[in-house]
């Protein structure tokens, strides 16, 4: 073997075991999808959910990029019972959770495309036959 081939398979040699380290140190990367970093999240959400008493309450949720939200609960056929709070949320570790610091109303919601779906008052998804209703659908701009 001439010098020549010798150092073009030594360069070879150092091009492949440089691509295998970097391939073996990128593998920590967390890559992870989720609804915080694929979805966009921001924007004002709207439902009607089921009420112990009367026809339900109309929800308005509004989110906002800089962690804080306006929430408004109307209760149907009484005007007189508005409930309004703004405040912060956070995320749940795996980022598809916000949570509403707030008191007296469930502070889950599941964020999927273009909705949230309430979760019960420790974070728990609703179920039963009337699970569906607690959707509220993203409004777009019109």
């Amino acid at each position: 073997m001439n010098n020549k081939a010798f150092v073009v398979l030594l360069l070879s040699v150092s091009l492949v075991i440089s691509g295998l380290d970097s391939c073996l140190s990128n593998r920590g990367v967390n890559d992870t999808h989720n609804s915080r970093n694929s979805l966009d999240w921001e924007g004002v959400y709207t439902g009607t959910i089921p009420s112990a008493s009367g026809s339900g309450i109309d929800v308005r949720l509004k989110l906002n990029t800089d962690q804080s939200f306006e929430l408004r609960y109307e209760y149907i056929g009484r005007p007189d019972s508005t409930f309004n709070q703004t405040g912060s949320f956070q995320w749940d570790k795996n980022g598809n959770i916000v949570i509403l610091k707030i008191d007296d109303v469930p502070p889950y919601y599941k964020v999927a495309e273009n909705m949230l779906i309430q979760l019960d008052m420790k974070g728990n998804p609703i179920s039963g036959n009337m699970a569906d209703n607690y959707v509220l659908k993203k409004r777009t701009l019109s």
